[in-house]
């Protein structure tokens, strides 16, 4: 495949890895974004005014785009993928149905059910009330999950009832989630490490990428509140009679329950998963790369992305290899991250340095009208290392994150040593 013209939809930080993975690509003359982002800008040409479906649409068949990849998750929900394969464009994203696995947290459990993977036990609950009522079901700590997209805030752990009860007045009164928390999951903790287990699939087949590790809680040895991570190593390694039981009774049972509801999904299925002492259990799905995994799994690939991505599009499964390598994430946060991230703090230093194994990702910065660069999201940078070893990556990392700061900038000094 030769000339492939590609539209990255987002403006994230797994968007910008996204953009800079594809750009690499020889077959790929031109990487265009839509909205993108000023961090971007050096890599693919942005179109800032196109933030809708319909707009997207156009500006695909306008630039008779070959590939649509889609990066939010709030696009899949709101069928951008059904719509561009109406106009017979690629994509590289699941439909609307699917979309629901991350969309709607009570439809991901209900699915789990049905496919027969482990889950934790959970009740439907849409007041205080109904909290209070069914608590008596679990053992603290307890896990209360909004139903809707929240942007990786919508999960709160709680380790008294009172923390429960004032997590439920936050979703049910105070509306803090807005429609999102319309609905929740009050469900048992589950004890254990987390890891995240991607894969591509076709819908009907699916292939593994390399295990990565997320940081989800703000603060060091996951303490605080959770975020959307704060920061992912790459690759992970498990025992291989863990990794047999999590391929047999939770991947395999999925992509089955895919192919028998006839669901398109073509890209990227995150699962999340916790290892209890009872085994693998499913946490949730996420229907797109994962933020911060996009930024560590991308550059493993021996091979090239935009192949990879066009063929899934297409409804073949392609082989892929990894190289053997190690990548490190390290996520840059805004002051007061996440609960009400401050914006249009200055950012000092060179937020254009890079090396051959490191370099930034821009999450959530935007460029001034004088050249000076400020903080315009929760996530601002990511700083990614490349190493042949995980302390390498590590080093690698956390060298870049010390080129640029602000006041009360906010990162994890801890990232990777838990794996």
């Amino acid at each position: 495949m030769t000339n492939l013209k590609i539209l990255v939809v987002g403006q994230g930080g797994r968007e910008h890895a996204l953009v800079k993975a594809l750009k690499e690509s020889p077959s790929v003359p031109q990487v265009h974004c839509a909205p993108g982002s000023s961090g971007m800008a050096k890599e693919a040409l942005c179109h800032p005014d196109k933030v809708e479906n319909k707009q997207i649409c156009e500006l695909s068949k306008n630039l008779n785009i070959d590939l649509v990849v889609i990066g939010p998750e709030a696009y899949l929900a709101k069928g951008l993928a059904d719509e561009l394969r109406q106009a017979g464009i690629d994509v590289f994203g699941p439909n609307q149905t699917a979309a629901q696995l991350e969309a709607s947290k009570i439809f991901a459990k209900k699915f789990m059910v049905k496919a027969g993977v482990p889950t934790a036990p959970y009740v439907e609950v849409r007041s205080v009330e109904q909290v209070e009522s069914s608590a008596h079901q679990f053992t603290p700590p307890y896990v209360l999950k909004a139903d809707g997209l929240a942007a990786g805030k919508g999960v709160f752990i709680c380790h008294t009832k009172e923390e429960l009860l004032a997590s439920a007045r936050k979703i049910f009164l105070d509306k803090i989630l807005g429609s999102a928390g319309q609905i929740a999951l009050l469900e048992q903790f589950q004890p254990g490490w987390e890891l995240s287990y991607l894969i591509l699939t076709n819908g009907v087949e699916y292939n593994t990428l390399p295990l990565a590790q997320d940081h989800k809680r703000l603060n060091e040895n996951d303490q605080g509140p959770n975020t959307g991570g704060m920061g992912a190593v790459a690759p992970l390694q498990i025992p291989p009679v863990l990794d047999e039981e999590i391929k047999t009774k939770i991947l395999g049972p999925i992509v089955t329950q895919l192919k028998s509801l006839g669901i398109v999904y073509r890209g990227i299925l995150y699962v999340g998963i916790m290892v209890t002492d009872k085994g693998p259990s499913v946490l949730e799905f996420n229907v797109r790369f994962g933020d911060p995994e996009a930024q560590v799994l991308l550059p493993l690939l021996d091979g090239d992305w935009s192949t990879v991505m066009k063929k899934v599009a297409q409804g073949e499964l392609p082989e892929v290899k990894w190289k053997p390598l190690q990548v490190a994430c390290v996520v840059l946060a805004a002051p007061k991250y996440p609960e009400q991230p401050q914006k249009n703090v200055p950012i000092e230093g060179d937020i254009t340095y890079q090396t051959a194994s490191s370099y930034f990702l821009h999450a959530g910065t935007a460029k001034l009208p004088s050249g000076h660069w400020v903080t315009n999201g929760g996530r601002v940078l990511n700083a990614v290392g490349i190493g042949n070893t995980r302390q390498e990556a590590l080093v690698n990392a956390y060298a870049q994150a010390k080129r640029v700061s602000w006041p009360h900038q906010q990162i994890r000094m801890d990232i990777g040593k838990k794996s």
